[in-house]
């Protein structure tokens, strides 16, 4: 899996912060997504997908078959 997050359509929310706290993190000035790690080991793929798909902005986009 690679995952890659799009900056300008991230708002800030921070669920994939609380969910996925290895994968994810968020700049301290403006709360944007900061991606931790691109491609995580098989045991950070569930967090990762609950991640995608609870984003309110779509901001996280998983390549499964990378």
């Amino acid at each position: 899996m690679r995952i890659t997050v799009d900056e300008e359509k991230c708002c800030g929310a921070g669920q994939c912060v609380v969910i996925a706290p290895e994968v994810f993190d968020q700049r301290d000035e403006d709360g944007i997504v900061v991606l931790l790690d691109a491609s995580p080991a098989a045991d950070r793929y569930e967090g990762a997908r609950e991640s995608a798909g609870v984003c309110p902005a779509a901001a996280i986009q998983l390549h499964e078959d990378a």
